[in-house]
Parts: C-alpha cells; sequence; structure tokens
C-alpha cells in the first residue's frame, strides 16, 4: 500500500506580543498593593500617578481614567464580586487575586463605565496578556464575554436577593458594602428604605476635594480666585474644588497657607471653637492630632484670640506631619509626641480641648473605599478602650468651664454616643452642651446635643460631634 503524501499543516496564527496599555497596568499595580499591602489607594495612587507623568507616558486624560479605574472598582468590588462568582465554576476564593484584579477592572469598564463592551473586553484580556499570561488571559476573556451579555440592572437582579426576603443583604449587593456596615449604618441612620440607600448611594461617589483656607494665611477670596473653584457648602473657610481641579496646583496649597480638609472635618474645629466658655480662653489642646488638618484650623483660629495651642500624636511620624501642617501659623503653638491616654500635661491645664479619636473610618468611605472590605465587626472592640480612655483623658485636661470636643469619622452608634455615655457616667461633673446651635447654617444636625454630619444630606464625611462641659 502507497503511502499517502501528508496534507501540509495550515499555518497558525502567528504570536502577536501583548499590546502594554500603561492606563491599566498602573490601575492594576494600585489593587495589588491594596490588597497585598493594606495600602490605601489614596496614598498608592498619587505616587504611581506622578511618576507616569514624569516618565511621558500619562496625560491629564489618562490619569483621570486611571483613577476612575481604580477608585471604581474598589467602591463596587463586592458587587463586581457577587457577579463574577456568578460566572465561574468555582468559589470565588479559588480565584488566584491577581486575576480577580483583572476581572474586576473588566467588570468596571463593562458595568461602571461608558466604554463599550468590546473595548472593555479587549482591554482586559490584553492587559491579563501582559500580567498573567496567555493561558490565564483565556479566563479573562470567557468570563467577561459572560459578564458582557447583560446590563448593570439585569446583573443585580440576578444576583442581588429580593428586598423584601432580606433587605440587608439587598443593600449589600446592590450598593458594595458589607452587610454587617449596612446594618450598622442603618441603625445609626434610622429611618425607611429611602435614607439608607441615599447614604449608601452617597458612599459610593466620588467626593469632591476641598481646601480650607487657614485664617490669618489665606482667605477664601484668595482660593475662589483659583480655576474650577467655589464656595464651601457650610465652613466659612471652605472652597470645593469641581471636578478636574487639582489641589497642588494651588499656590496657597503649595505654601502651607491652605489645606485639603473635608468640610466636615472644619465644622468639629469650628464648633469648638465656637463653644461659650466660662472664663478665661488661653490654652487649647489637640490630644489626637495627626495628621494636622484640625490641628491647623484650630492653631489658626487660636491665634486669633491670642490663645496658644498644644498639638499632641502619639505616632512620632504622624507628629511631624502635624508640625508641617501648623508651621507658619501665626500664634503660639508646640507640637509634641505624647500618649493622649498617658498624659504629658497637668490636670485642668486646658480651656478648649479636642480628641479626634481613631476609629473604624466608616465615615469616610468616600475617600478610603478599601476600608469597608478592611474592617469587621470585631474591630469595634479593639477601639473601644482607646476612645474611652482618650475621652476620659480629655476631660481630665480641661479645667472646669472649659469644653471637650469629642470627635470621630464614624457614626456607628458603638464609637460615638456609647462612648460618650459610657464615660460621662463616670465623670458626673460634667454637661453635655448642644452642639447644633454653633453650626447655624447647617441642616438637619439630629436631635442633639451631640450632632451628626452625612454625605448624602450634607455633602461630607460622616464626622460625629459631642460637646462636653466640665462643671466642676
Amino acid at each position: 500500500m502507497s503511502e499517502q503524501p501528508r496534507r501540509p499543516r495550515k499555518p497558525g496564527k502567528p504570536y502577536r506580543r501583548p499590546q502594554k496599555d500603561p492606563v491599566r497596568i498602573l490601575a492594576f499595580e494600585a489593587l495589588r498593593a491594596v490588597d497585598e499591602r493594606d495600602a490605601y489607594a489614596n496614598l498608592v495612587l498619587p505616587p504611581l500617578l506622578r511618576k507616569a507623568r514624569e516618565a511621558g507616558d500619562f496625560d491629564a486624560r489618562d490619569a483621570a481614567l486611571a483613577t476612575e479605574l481604580v477608585y471604581g472598582t474598589l467602591r463596587r468590588q463586592g458587587t463586581y464580586d457577587a457577579i463574577i462568582a456568578d460566572c465561574v465554576d468555582r468559589p470565588l476564593r479559588e480565584v488566584d487575586p491577581p486575576v480577580l484584579d483583572v476581572l474586576s477592572l473588566g467588570v468596571h469598564q463593562l458595568l461602571g463605565t461608558r466604554i463599550p463592551s468590546h473595548a472593555a473586553v479587549s482591554a482586559s484580556v490584553e492587559l491579563a496578556r501582559v500580567v498573567l499570561g496567555d493561558g490565564r488571559a483565556k479566563f479573562v476573556n470567557a468570563v467577561l464575554r459572560k459578564v458582557a451579555r447583560d446590563d448593570p440592572d439585569g446583573w443585580l437582579e440576578r444576583v442581588a436577593p429580593p428586598y423584601d426576603e432580606d433587605p440587608e443583604d439587598h443593600l449589600a449587593v446592590v450598593h458594595s458594602h458589607p452587610r454587617w456596615v449596612v446594618s450598622a449604618l442603618w441603625d445609626s441612620l434610622g429611618g425607611g428604605r429611602t435614607g439608607i440607600e441615599e447614604l449608601l448611594a452617597a458612599d459610593n461617589e466620588r467626593p469632591e476635594v476641598t481646601l480650607v483656607a487657614r485664617p490669618g494665611r489665606a482667605t477664601r477670596e484668595e482660593l475662589l480666585g483659583e480655576e474650577a473653584a467655589v464656595p464651601g457648602r457650610w465652613s466659612p473657610y471652605a472652597v470645593r474644588l469641581s471636578e478636574g481641579g487639582e489641589p497642588g496646583a494651588v499656590e496657597a496649597v503649595r505654601e502651607g497657607r491652605a489645606g485639603v480638609q473635608d468640610e466636615g472635618s472644619q465644622l468639629v474645629a469650628l464648633a469648638l471653637a465656637n463653644a461659650p466658655l466660662d472664663g478665661p480662653d488661653r490654652r487649647w489642646l489637640d490630644g489626637c492630632a495627626g495628621p494636622g488638618g484640625k490641628a491647623a484650623l484650630l492653631g489658626a483660629l487660636a491665634a486669633e484670640r491670642g490663645a496658644f495651642l498644644l498639638a499632641s500624636e502619639k505616632q512620632p511620624h504622624r507628629a511631624g506631619l502635624v508640625a508641617r501642617a501648623l508651621d507658619g501659623n501665626p500664634g503660639p503653638y508646640q507640637v509634641i509626641a505624647a500618649d493622649g491616654t498617658r498624659p504629658a500635661w497637668r490636670p485642668g491645664s486646658f480651656d478648649r480641648v479636642l480628641v479626634d479619636v481613631p476609629c473604624t473610618g466608616l465615615g469616610a468611605l468616600r475617600r478610603r473605599p478599601e476600608a469597608r472590605w478592611r474592617r469587621r465587626p470585631e474591630d469595634l472592640d479593639g477601639f473601644a478602650p482607646l476612645q474611652r480612655g482618650l475621652l476620659r483623658s480629655a476631660l481630665e485636661a480641661v479645667r472646669v468651664g472649659g469644653v471637650v470636643a469629642y470627635a470621630t469619622c464614624s457614626p456607628h452608634l458603638a464609637e460615638t454616643r456609647a462612648v460618650v455615655a459610657d464615660v460621662l457616667k463616670q465623670h458626673p461633673d460634667t454637661d453635655l452642651v448642644d452642639a447644633r446651635p454653633l453650626l447655624p447654617d447647617v441642616p438637619a444636625l439630629g436631635e442633639g446635643p451631640d450632632l451628626q454630619l452625612w454625605p448624602h444630606i450634607h455633602g461630607t464625611d460622616a464626622m460625629y460631634l459631642a460637646l462636653i462641659r466640665r462643671t466642676a
């Protein structure tokens, strides 16, 4: 039998090198840093962007897209995880984290941006080829093609349980918050479905950049002369930068005469400064001063009255940030590295005292979206002794007739009213001061005498404030 001639092999497609996309590679690197090093995106992203600009790889549009990809993916991580889980044949915990980051970036482009579906899939597959290899890129391609078959509303209807069956789990998936956080925020806010949905939605909005004009060093009118600047809503020192505004381009910020500071933080400092006192007004204390935003504003306000500010921060490197923020303050001040629960000052030494205590940060989820996925309910137990200890020390530091401000960037009741109530039980020589009249232009501050700010109502971080007067 004669041997049949072999058919010539069909030529395969020539190998094509993956196309490197600097924007998406940078976004991926930022997400890996957040995941691997527990870094915060607002600290990781700026140096990456600066390096890319210096290398000539980025323009302003590239930087804006990279920022949107990183923050958008982190904010919607819970929702995207539910969607990806529906498209893979294994538990999500068995998908390697770098692969999951590429998938999440792709899902955000498909469901959270205006990027056309074919471009979102193609760009994500190319990213996977660069950072994961061709084999995993095929997996990414298959999953994202499944995701692309439906729109956001269709996916939410598919992966979120009905509201009537499980309201908290429904809201957790739809608004991308852990269930326990939804429950805690709902308890703090009170009311029905509308308010909590508005709050959760506000947590997923990109926050405006807000500047503070430090009294005696800069004016709001000066800052309003900047491009894209508009007045703040509530603070007389606040200026908001519309989208695209760059704080580093503002001369007063570069010189330290103004700073980046959420308006909620400004209001806390103003309320303490405006609280009526019995007696002199010469010595102020910021007992948890790092990284220095409130201390800088308090120092400027104290200087207008000829008062002295002591700014204390436990961590030496953060004390250095406080010193930098206060550098050039027009009035007398001192910065020290000291533990606020082991005071380096005599009891009854101060007329006004601020303790903005360490907390879970649930009030700043707009700015630090990754915090919602890192925090656990048990973290509350870890912060509780420190929060109570700092408030007790503050009450011992203030003189009779003086005022203490207890503040925290969390609306969780265990970090706000529960702390104040517990400590005041041990200090019958105190009275709560109604803080609301001290901010007369700010609406919807609650039933008092303490106050709670909200992102969806006030456009600020969810800052809590209780003012306490020592009476004996």
